[in-house]
């Protein structure tokens, strides 16, 4: 009974050692894995955090960039209006370059061009020939008689 006793008894003892071990061992080291990893975890939000900031930055930049465009182009168009009531010699011109500028602010865009409306035929990969004369791979093509 001692040997069996003993048989049992050293390799429980081995693991509860092992376990207690592995324990201290994982709460003393300070590179454990889940720390590591809640870290990296940590640095990957803060750089998205970083980047969605970035993108909203831009997107507030280019709106503003874009009105400011729109105001400038407001300006030019109110300044040749002014210039054109101005300076045009008589009314017939004045209303001639107001109708041009205004005409070119309000133009629709212009449309697509569209094909021919007439059916082609696609191209072929073979050279026609004429009913009742041999073909290419005929024997007799290209000779004379």
């Amino acid at each position: 009974m001692e040997h069996s006793l003993l048989v049992w008894l050293l390799p429980t003892l081995a693991l509860v050692a092992g376990v207690a071990i592995g324990f201290l061992l994982a709460r003393l080291l300070p590179n454990a894995v889940p720390n590591s990893t809640q870290r990296q975890l940590d640095d990957i939000q803060e750089r998205f955090d970083s980047y969605q900031n970035e993108v909203v930055t831009h997107f507030n930049s280019t709106a503003s960039l874009v009105k400011k465009l729109t105001q400038s182009y407001q300006d030019v168009q109110d300044h040749l209006s002014e210039g054109a009531n101005r300076l045009a010699l008589d009314e017939q011109t004045r209303q001639r370059l107001l109708a041009a500028l205004h005409a070119d602010a309000g133009q629709a865009p212009r449309e697509r061009l569209t094909p021919p409306r007439e059916v082609q035929e696609p191209p072929r990969d073979y050279a026609p020939k004429a009913p009742n004369s041999p073909g290419m791979l005929d024997e007799h093509y290209g000779l004379k008689k």
